[in-house]
């Protein structure tokens, strides 16, 4: 290739260019970061109470009476995410879930999945709520040609104000003496 030849984007770039750059369009239009958190969220809130880890001969498990409320909380909080994600006009209702969902953890989730989920979720929320789309630039008309000076506002014509009965309610009567009475 010389210097002097053209080089069209998207036509000579690496696909994994390509495909980056379509990701970071994709993540710009959405609560990205919001429906990650929440997601991230979820997941610790429902995974601990069916969690067992053992050391060595030993099983320790985390089964507690709130495992159905925790695996219900969770996969509500990894939808939330989900939701923020592929359907981003929704995130108010999403983000003001996703809050409650979390506050509700704390009782019921092994106090919002060991306070990990619980954070996460709060922050995705909060993130959902504050998350405004980015509006676009209107296009401003171009400027007219100036072929005649343009008038002062200060010394245009008012129009004259009307009640719905057709009487001016702004003028003034004279009576015979000099002085002046409302009309209105």
């Amino acid at each position: 290739m010389s210097a002097e030849s053209a080089v069209s984007p998207g036509r000579d770039e690496h696909y994994l260019r390509v495909i980056r750059r379509g990701f970071r369009t994709w993540r710009g239009q959405r609560p990205f970061w919001a429906g990650l958190f929440t997601v991230l969220g979820g997941i610790p809130i429902a995974y601990f109470p069916y969690a067992s880890f053992k050391l060595g001969h030993m099983t320790l498990s985390m089964s507690t009476t709130a495992g159905a409320g925790s695996l219900i909380i969770g996969v509500l909080l990894v939808t939330l995410g989900l939701t923020l994600w592929f359907h981003p006009i929704v995130r108010v209702f999403a983000g003001v879930a996703t809050i409650l969902l979390a506050l509700i953890s704390i009782p019921i989730a092994n106090l919002g999945g060991f306070v990990i989920g619980f954070l996460f979720s709060l922050i995705g929320g909060a993130l959902a709520l504050s998350w405004v789309p980015e509006k676009k630039p209107v296009a401003q008309p171009a400027p007219a040609k100036e072929s005649a000076p343009t008038p002062d506002p200060a010394e245009a014509p008012v129009a004259e104000q009307w009640d719905t009965y057709g009487v001016d309610t702004h003028k003034t009567n004279d009576e015979g003496n000099g002085g002046r009475n409302s009309a209105g």
